[in-house]
């Protein structure tokens, strides 16, 4: 349509000297779709350009006016619907008009006396918002058929935190989902926002499908504007929410965060953890269990008032309740296979578009989670509420058995969770103060003053006497394992030696001395090491997958003892990283392996009486270790306890989230990708990408993050490509969308981008430029 039949809108009764143009019926037809009326009785309509006596300049520019007189001026009529009084007002406007323009022409049109300032143009059938005020209606597309919504910005929205408490929070809706997640930690009082994200809660139903397998989401129409909606999220599978589309009054409440109920407008309010009714509404006056403002369980009260947490919001954080309502234990989702694990990760919203855009909308439930496994720098003096957050994940990640472990290890985590719980109502000491307070034996000057030693003195491993010119050697004799095909487990016993990041086997030390070559020589850089130890059964085993050009080639290491075993499992967890036995953290690796092995060793009696205790066995033990315990589970839990009885209660948090993450399965995020038209597992861990058998998730081959030069997504077919030095690979993600796996990887490149020596400024432009994937 031509700029000139764009601007014919109004119509004026002519009068004087004219010259009439005659437009036909299409003319009509665009000038209705561009919200003007016609007048005609026929197919033609008359419109006429004046050309009154006028100087020669004056005549060339024009005016265009309607057969009623009125005057053509390019404006058109804008429907704008107010969510805070649910009215609609119509605009007439131009499309150069700016947005702030529409927005304070509306404003004065309602007179209404009132804080607007929180307020935007949101976009319904685009999903988008408006929110560069100074670009103006035609930048963005606007036309007459386009209805806007003038909404809250901040609206409330719940969030389930780790430790399954659920808390209205005031979030913004209109800004990037990586930003209002910095906004809301920052008032939570968790420091390093980069490592969590919201996540969608996730239904039993969610893991039997891959995203591409399911049934599209039905479109629905909106009654406002008559367009057809689907919800423009990376993850459209998970279904829209039926909650209200607009606020209700968020905006007269003027603290930037909130637990329901809300003080000054109570009928809005919400009590604390409780139940969605299926329709997406809350419902209210329920019997559901609560949490007390100490954050212990209470099962007599339902909300947690504003006023119970203003003031005292870290103390409450920083201490979850021991237990659950049952309506939570309910919607536990317990993957029951790598499959569905990997299934799991399709409920991450994506960092780079807004919370709305994303089909969340007020009073909708989002989860916030620690979705990158690197945490930098935890400080018990600073970091209480974050520490209480990442052991609560820990936590309910085993007891829904999205990690696996042993049997001992099992026991020892619910022994450090009883005495979490029995610290929890015990003054703490001073070093470990609960709410994060400087302590008095060392304050920040004197750790300061022990980091600056360190660094140029050295840990304890060089202030011993020893010879720097001899490179440290790692001698013993081991049983060793390479599985064939068709073949029996039977170990050989070897000499070995670990010198340099090479493991040599030798049939005999004897050979060592001479000129002979070793019957097998590992380089252990780039390996996966995986603990093999049973401590009921006296098995310490290391497992070795060597990279080599086949793929990842297995080899097992037996040990006869706890030290043997903690000294070589030192050295192969440092080799896999490149660093040698000369390295100053080997001393520190060995002994936090001998005392997680410590923990693991039963006592011969509990220390505490079991009567004493009401232990509720789903609440400790993952449900397939409860079975099999049956009527002993207490008693094993307390006699695993008698050897953490004296830790306080940060250092019993540290000490279950390094155990945490001493698990083999700790840090891997699992995908479902196809490489070659055949579908196989992506792990994405903080340092390297795996390619894993879908079912038994054996490595077949890992590839390292510094060996790694670029990685790029063709976002039309949804490939991946990731370029290494050896190799590039090319595979399709199946079980989510691609843009979640890029986010991964370029999430945890910026992570590792983190150092005390850096700025600690938060470089947002930088983790959306390795994340985005737009630009």
């Amino acid at each position: 349509m031509s700029g000139l039949y764009r601007r014919i809108v109004d119509y004026r009764p002519y009068s004087g000297r004219e010259s009439r143009v005659l437009l036909g019926a299409s003319c009509a037809s665009s000038c209705i779709a561009n919200g003007g009326s016609w007048n005609s009785a026929s197919s033609e309509s008359r419109v006429r350009l004046s050309t009154e006596k006028l100087g020669p300049k004056e005549a060339r520019s024009t005016n265009m006016y309607s057969d009623g007189g009125h005057e053509v001026d390019g404006s058109w009529v804008l429907r704008v619907y107010v969510t805070d009084l649910q009215v609609e007002r119509s605009l007439r406007v131009k499309g150069e008009l700016h947005i702030g323009g529409v927005m304070l022409r509306l404003v004065e049109d309602l007179d209404i006396a009132m804080d607007w300032s929180d307020h935007a143009l949101w976009w319904p059938a685009r999903n988008h918002w408006l929110t560069r005020t100074r670009s103006t209606l035609d930048q963005y597309g606007v036309a007459a058929d386009a209805q806007l919504h003038f909404t809250p910005m901040h609206k409330t929205l719940r969030v389930q935190l780790p430790d399954m408490r659920c808390l209205d929070c005031r979030v913004d809706f209109s800004v990037k989902t990586f930003n209002a997640v910095i906004n809301l930690c920052k008032e939570l009082g968790i420091r390093h926002p980069e490592e969590l994200s919201f996540c969608k809660p996730l239904e039993p139903n969610h893991l039997k499908y891959n995203l591409k397998d399911l049934p599209a989401k039905k479109k629905t129409e909106n009654p406002k504007n008559g367009h057809w909606n689907v919800s423009a999220d990376t993850n459209t599978f998970i279904p829209a929410s039926q909650s209200p589309r607009g606020s209700t009054g968020s905006l007269d409440q003027s603290n930037p965060f909130m637990c329901a109920p809300v003080t000054p407008n109570r009928n809005h309010s919400t009590p604390i953890s409780s139940p969605v009714s299926h329709t997406g509404t809350w419902k209210r006056n329920n019997n559901s269990s609560g949490f007390g403002s100490t954050g212990s369980f209470n099962a007599n009260n339902s909300t947690m008032s504003l006023e119970a947490l203003n003031g005292g919001l870290s103390e409450s954080l920083a201490q979850s309740p021991t237990s659950i309502s049952p309506e939570v234990r309910a919607k536990l989702i317990r993957p029951k296979s790598l499959i569905e694990r990997a299934r799991m990760n399709v409920s991450w919203l994506d960092s780079s578009l807004s919370i709305m855009e994303q089909g969340i909308r007020e009073f909708d439930t989002l989860r916030l989670k620690f979705k990158f496994y690197s945490f930098y720098d935890l400080n018990p003096k600073t970091d209480a509420v974050r520490i209480n957050m990442i052991y609560e994940q820990a936590k309910w990640q085993l007891l829904a058995e999205e990690i696996d472990c042993t049997e001992e290890e099992m026991l020892m985590f619910a022994a450090l969770q009883v005495q979490v719980n029995l610290q929890a109502s015990v003054p703490q000491p001073a070093t470990y103060d609960s709410n994060g307070a400087t302590s008095p034996v060392e304050d920040d000057i004197d750790a300061a003053l022990t980091d600056l030693q360190v660094t140029l003195e050295g840990s304890n491993i060089s202030n011993g006497p020893s010879d720097i010119t001899q490179v440290p050697e790692l001698c013993d004799e081991l049983r060793f394992f390479k599985p064939k095909r068709f073949t029996l487990k039977a170990f050989k016993r070897y000499w070995f030696t670990c010198r340099d990041l090479h493991l040599r086997l030798y049939k005999s030390r004897e050979e060592t001395s001479g000129s002979e070559s070793p019957t097998y020589m590992i380089s252990l850089r780039g390996c996966e090491v995986t603990p093999d130890v049973q401590l009921s059964q006296g098995r310490y085993g290391i497992r070795l997958e060597v990279p080599s050009a086949e793929g990842m080639t297995e080899m097992w290491i037996r040990c006869d003892n706890e030290q043997q075993y903690a000294k070589w499992m030192a050295a192969c967890r440092l080799g896999a990283k490149g660093r040698t036995l000369a390295d100053a953290s080997y001393e520190g690796e060995v002994n936090s392996i001998i005392a997680f092995l410590q923990l693991q060793r039963p006592a011969p009696a509990p220390a505490i009486n079991p009567s004493s205790l009401d232990i509720v066995p789903e609440d400790y033990v993952a449900p397939r270790f409860a079975k099999k315990f049956k009527g002993k589970l207490v008693q094993r839990i307390l006699e695993a306890h008698a050897n953490v009885k004296d830790l306080p209660l940060v250092e019993a948090k540290l000490n279950y989230i390094k155990a945490w993450q001493s698990l083999p399965e700790y840090g891997i995020s699992l995908f479902i990708v196809r490489f070659k038209n055949k579908d196989e597992l992506l792990g994405i861990a903080n340092n390297r990408l795996m390619r894993m058998e879908l079912h038994s998730g054996d490595h077949l081959k890992t590839w390292r993050y510094n060996t790694m030069k670029a990685w790029n997504v063709n976002w039309e077919v949804k490939h991946m490509m990731v370029q290494f030095e050896e190799e590039n690979i090319i595979f399709e993600c199946q079980s989510a969308d691609c843009k979640v796996v890029h986010e991964f990887i370029g999430g945890y490149i910026f992570l590792s981008m983190r150092s005390k020596e850096a700025n600690q400024t938060l470089n947002e432009e930088m983790f959306h430029k390795l994340t985005g994937g737009w630009v």
